[in-house]
């Protein structure tokens, strides 16, 4: 079983924070996390926005020209 890589871990965040991951990648995320202190930190942040904010917005939820720009800002961004 190949681990995750913290670009991966990124873009599944949300489908793990609502469950939505299968198990074995489940079990995947949560062993990146365990030793990944930057992809720990990351994790904590989205759920901590999530709970000021009170909702993570669906995808289909977004407007497509949100969605690209969302996207667009995420595709070169680096954990530290």
């Amino acid at each position: 079983m190949t681990e995750f890589s913290c670009q991966e871990m990124i873009e599944v965040v949300t489908n793990y924070l609502d469950d939505a991951l299968p198990p074995d990648e489940q079990q995947r995320f949560e062993r990146h996390i365990s030793y990944c202190a930057g992809c720990n930190t990351y994790v904590d942040q989205i759920r901590e926005t999530i709970r000021r904010t009170g909702m993570v917005p669906r995808e289909e939820s977004l407007p497509p020209a949100l969605r690209e720009e969302i996207i667009a800002r995420f595709r070169n961004w680096k954990l530290g």
